[in-house]
């Protein structure tokens, strides 16, 4: 996967907003950050996500899975608060709100769409069904459409109760670790570094492992546990790929803002790349560490 510069460059350039300067430097840092960021192991090498694709994970493996990152999903509620908190514009902490609020359980509202197509009012919090666009302004709140609810059907289903989730006391190492660098670099009050976390954490989420760990658990779910949900997985996979396109329009804005730095911004998205291939790594251990125990 490579970043691209769009079209709207170009367009800048032949209007008038920018120069044929600007628009240069423009797609030298572009180049930087596919150097920096899209060559990362993380991304390019996850060696968990690769294993756990090809269906060899056990029950003890999955049940591990869910716990790690309903920890990992839960605590993100924290670093993307610390996000709104530290935004530097009032456009940036709305974006952050965005994602905040629909983590919470807000369902995304299109303005302009028809009425609900759903038949079922109640069924609104499902994540099968609900929207990947619009803006929880003027959305509906659903306790049940809160992410981590999603993952505690899943939890349910493979015996692990509300306790064994979501909670620090429930991490490994390697996965508290990876939520404090969220905390503490995604939720930068600096937000040079922390757009350049969110930019490589975008790109990173829109590479392909959400359709790796969809694949593990659907095989899991075909031979070991047909009752298994996957929406989570399968809503969040749908939903990257709409961000996939909007991550280099979100850059071309901040790129050209007085205050923008170039240093610290690639700084805040390696040291991202960094926390986030701790996590995978910790669970790769696990699993070939639970694979000599059984052998």
């Amino acid at each position: 996967m490579q970043l691209k510069v769009s079209d709207q460059i170009e367009s800048k350039v032949s209007s008038g907003e920018l120069s044929g300067e600007q628009a240069s430097r423009f797609s030298a840092f572009v180049e930087t950050c596919n150097q920096d960021f899209m060559t990362h192991p993380v991304i390019t090498r996850n060696q968990f996500c690769k294993w756990f694709a090809s269906g060899a994970a056990d029950r003890d493996i999955v049940r591990h899975f869910i716990i790690q990152f309903s920890v990992f999903s839960n605590l993100f509620l924290i670093a993307q608060l610390l996000k709104v908190i530290n935004a530097g514009s009032l456009e940036g902490m709305r974006a952050s709100k965005e994602i905040l609020a629909n983590e919470l359980g807000v369902i995304f509202h299109k303005p302009d769409a028809q009425a609900q197509e759903v038949r079922d009012k109640d069924q609104e919090g499902d994540p099968e069904i609900v929207s990947i666009e619009g803006s929880v302004d003027g959305g509906t709140f659903r306790f049940r459409a809160a992410h981590f609810e999603w993952l505690l059907k899943m939890g349910a289903v493979m015996d692990i109760g509300f306790d064994d989730m979501g909670k620090r006391r429930n991490g490994t190492p390697a996965t508290l670790f990876f939520c404090d660098q969220l905390m503490e670099i995604y939720g930068n009050e600096d937000p040079n570094i922390a757009e350049g976390a969110s930019f490589a954490v975008e790109n990173w989420a829109a590479a392909g492992f959400w359709k790796q760990l969809v694949a593990g658990l659907e095989a899991f779910k075909q031979v070991e546990e047909p009752k298994l949900p996957l929406a989570f997985f399968t809503w969040h996979d749908r939903i990257e790929e709409q961000h996939a396109g909007h991550v280099m329009d979100e850059l071309e804005e901040l790129y050209f803002t007085e205050d923008f730095d170039e240093e610290k911004f690639l700084e805040g998205g390696r040291r991202m790349l960094d926390g986030v291939q701790a996590f995978w790594t910790g669970l790769n251990e696990h699993r070939i560490a639970a694979a000599h125990q059984a052998g």
